[in-house]
């Protein structure tokens, strides 16, 4: 059972658009397929038919009977098709709705680490450009503790994105920073198997529940686990959208078919969000 505040469903509610018995633009098969790809759970057992049978009602239980962790998982996920869908739209998205998201996005992360005792702070979210005007130094890989064979290939992608930046290679950009810090988060993991096995958000295989294996984690795992581990802070878990779906984007028919097309802007993101996590990584070592 979680311990999302009435309240707290309601700013999900409304941004969620579920006033009519919907949840944004997911169709039953979409909705199903996507809630059993985040959790692994099936949203149309009767476990998740206490309210009725319409998804905004299945998703109401949902955050009843689940924990916090899973409850906080699956909403960071919905929270980021939000975001997508409405910057893919013409739209976009509105001073309101992006106040509103952003205290959705505190209440999920709170739920999603188990920090029920702290309080969600709107203010600790921040906006792109003050993310972006945040200096988190040089990148420096020495003090991470990875291997030294590692430290080196990883040193020359820096590079190689040093130099892509310069020439605006937008989408180079992208691919490097973010197979340089899926490198560099595999290799914490690696360094501490322990911690990262046993998180709640660590990916597990939906038949036998076992933990996967580090090579099996997606980058959005290895953020996640590393976020609810406090080796990231919330920075890097916000702004990692493009970068952990880097992989799709290296293949020219997804990258038509999800509409994405890369400008300066992004990749400054990606970049950053690189710099922010090699800083957090750097000052942590073990939990």
């Amino acid at each position: 059972m979680s311990n999302l505040k009435p309240t707290d469903a309601l700013k999900f509610e409304k941004l969620f658009e579920m006033g009519s018995g919907y949840v944004l633009d997911f169709t039953d098969a979409r909705f199903h397929q996507f809630i059993q790809q985040i959790t692994g759970m099936d949203i149309y057992t009767p476990k998740y038919n206490t309210y009725g049978g319409s998804k905004a009602k299945r998703l109401r239980a949902f955050w009843a009977k689940e924990n916090d962790p899973l409850v906080g998982k699956l909403t960071l996920e919905l929270l980021e098709y939000w975001r997508t869908i409405k910057m893919l739209s013409d739209s976009g998205i509105t001073d309101p709705q992006d106040a509103l998201y952003k205290e959705c996005l505190g209440i999920a992360h709170r739920l999603s680490s188990g920090t029920q005792s702290q309080a969600a702070s709107p203010a600790a979210v921040k906006s792109e450009s003050d993310f972006l005007k945040h200096n988190y130094g040089e990148i420096s890989l020495q003090t991470l503790k990875l291997e030294s064979g590692l430290i080196c290939i990883l040193d020359q992608r820096i590079e190689e994105i040093r130099k892509s930046l310069q020439a605006k290679a937008s989408l180079s950009v992208i691919f490097l920073c973010g197979s340089t810090l899926e490198g560099i988060l595999l290799g914490t993991a690696t360094q501490n198997p322990q911690y990262f096995n046993e998180s709640p958000a660590s990916p597990k295989n939906k038949e036998t529940g076992k933990v996967l294996e580090f090579h099996q984690w997606s980058l959005n795992d290895l953020i996640n686990v590393a976020h609810q581990l406090a080796f990231l802070g919330l920075d890097v878990k916000q702004f990692s959208h493009a970068l952990r779906d880097f992989r799709n984007y290296i293949h020219p028919y997804q990258q038509w078919r999800s509409g994405f097309n890369p400008d300066e802007h992004t990749a400054l993101i990606c970049w950053q969000v690189l710099k922010a996590a090699v800083h957090d990584l750097s000052g942590k070592g073990n939990p």
